[in-house]
């Protein structure tokens, strides 16, 4: 998966894990790692990353003895999921069209009477529209 966007969604995944509650490191750990595998020294960075735009917030609490560090979600944290799971719909519309578009036989592939055939029928619209727009202007520049 390309790095950006694998980032991208580690983030919403740390958001995710932190819906249910406040948590500390090893806890996220544990809980993002039912999806993927992801360490400690790819976690802190995206912790900090996303205390610094305000999506979580920490505190310090002890725990046994030790001083933990827990991480809350925050206002700005939920929109961020709530917009990732927005975008959603439409990254499912983009990866079916790329599907589509993958399967469909290329030119090269078909027949030369068929290759007219797939363009008049792929592009006979969009020709009716041009027509439409340079009688539009001709009418106009008549005017």
């Amino acid at each position: 998966m390309d790095a950006q966007r694998k980032k991208g969604i580690l983030d919403v995944c740390v958001l995710a894990v932190l819906k249910k509650g406040p948590s500390y490191g090893y806890l996220i750990i544990r809980d993002i790692s039912r999806c993927i595998d992801i360490s400690e020294s790819t976690l802190y960075p995206i912790l900090k990353r996303l205390e610094q735009n305000g999506s979580l917030r920490t505190y310090r609490q002890e725990y046994n003895g030790r001083t933990r560090k827990y991480y809350e979600l925050t206002e700005t944290g939920q929109q961020r999921i709530d917009v990732f799971l927005d975008e959603w719909d439409e990254l499912q519309r983009m990866y079916h069209f790329i599907e589509e578009e993958n399967q469909r036989e290329t030119v090269k592939e078909m027949e030369p009477e068929s290759v007219s055939d797939y363009h008049e029928s792929e592009y006979s619209g969009w020709s009716e529209a041009v027509r439409a727009d340079e009688k539009m202007e001709k009418c106009e520049e008549e005017m």
